[in-house]
Parts: C-alpha cells; sequence; structure tokens
C-alpha cells in the first residue's frame, strides 16, 4: 500500500514536471550506481577475504610463506588478484557464485582445522576446474607467454613454457600450489610421470631439464 502511493506520487510528478522527473530519475540511477560498484569493491579486498577465520587461519599463513606474498620485486598478488576476474561482467558473476561459499560459512562447513583439511582437495579441484575453463584468466593479468623475456628464462623454464603453448595447456595444469599447500590426495607424481612419458614420446632432450646428465654408451637404454 506504501510503495504504491509513493509509486504513484512519482509518476504524477514525472508526468507534471518531465524535466525534473528526468533528473531524478538520472541522479537516482547514478547513486544506485555508485553505491552497488562501491559494496561490490568493498568485498573485492584482502581486508574482507580474510575477515573470517577460516581464511585467515588456514590459508592466509600459508599464502605468506610464498613469492605470490613478498619477492624480490615488490609485486604483491593478494587475494582477490588471483580468484577475482577483473571485468565487470565476470566479476559480478564470480560475486553471485560466492553467495554458496557465504551458505557454508553460516553453517561452519569448514570451521575447524579438521573440516578444512578434509575438504581441501575437493575445494581445490573446485578451483583449479575453474582456472582451467578461463584458460587461468587471472595468472594471465600478470603473467603471459607473449610478456616473457627469453633471454631472462633459465632453458628449462623456456621449454617447459614452449611446450605448454604448443600442447594447448594453461598456467594451472602445471602451477598447482603456488600459493597453497598441495592437499593430501593430490597425485603430483601422476601428472609429472604423464609429462615426462609425453615429453619422451616426443623425443625432447633430457638434458634440456636434467642438467649435467650424461648420455650413456648405445645399448644401455638410451636409444
Amino acid at each position: 500500500m506504501g510503495i504504491s502511493r509513493y509509486w504513484n506520487l512519482f509518476r504524477k510528478t514525472v508526468f507534471r514536471f518531465p524535466v525534473t522527473g528526468l533528473v531524478a530519475v538520472f541522479v537516482s540511477g547514478i547513486v544506485f550506481w555508485g553505491a552497488f560498484n562501491w559494496s561490490l569493491e568493498l568485498t573485492n579486498t584482502e581486508t574482507f577475504c580474510i575477515s573470517c577465520h577460516e581464511m585467515k587461519n588456514f590459508l592466509y599463513k600459508e599464502y605468506k610463506t610464498t613469492p605470490h606474498y613478498a619477492n624480490r620485486t615488490g609485486v604483491r598478488a593478494s587475494c582477490p588478484d588471483c580468484h577475482v576476474p577483473r571485468d565487470w561482467v565476470h566479476k559480478v558473476a564470480r560475486k553471485v557464485a560466492a553467495t554458496n561459499e557465504l551458505y557454508h560459512w553460516m553453517r561452519g562447513s569448514i570451521d575447524t582445522k579438521e573440516k578444512f583439511e578434509a575438504k581441501r582437495l575437493e575445494l581445490a579441484q573446485h578451483v583449479w576446474a575453474s582456472m582451467r575453463e578461463t584458460n587461468s584468466r587471472e595468472c594471465r593479468n600478470c603473467h603471459e607467454f607473449d610478456f616473457m623475456s627469453v633471454d631472462s628464462q633459465k632453458p628449462r623454464v623456456f621449454l617447459m613454457h614452449g611446450l605448454a603453448e604448443d600442447w594447448g595447456k594453461t598456467c594451472i595444469d602445471c602451477h598447482q600450489g603456488i600459493s597453497h599447500t598441495l592437499p593430501k590426495g593430490n597425485d603430483k607424481d601422476a601428472i609429472m610421470d604423464k609429462l615426462h612419458d609425453r615429453m619422451e614420446k616426443e623425443g625432447i632432450e633430457c638434458r634440456l631439464c636434467h642438467e649435467g646428465l650424461t648420455r650413456p654408451p648405445p645399448g644401455d637404454g638410451w636409444d
């Protein structure tokens, strides 16, 4: 009843004073848009991310030991840099999806270290799958193949990045656990074995990765 009365009053004002009405609508739109973006950015800070004890005590501590937190260049990649898209549309979509995390926070799904560790592999796999779907979009905000200086890279690094491009791999395929501890149950060795097998089948020179390796005489399994 009250809303209907105010709506009718608003309509009458617009029809009687169209210019004033349009200005009011325009100003209201700006205020709403500003308030929405302000609230969006407020939740897009590291301070907000670690405001719950699950993030602060379980993940933030281990992140602080990695090069993404402190490094020789002084460039820090914080939580939103890695987990929230920069472009507006994908950012809003990510925020909407994050309401599920809020639900589980209220339920206390991972409010103890034991609960968190039990779910760590599942949670990590969700993040890795999401990053594969976007071709590691957030990683590429800072790390892009075209931005890399070949002269500054070790031969092994240059080789692996070249293979990643040729094989259609994305950052997260190789760089799992770079900012957080790898969960128990994640078979990193199996992943590396598959990589090694493919390199061997394609005739990649072993000594490019294994420095100081010498080739045995013919007949010792190399040929």
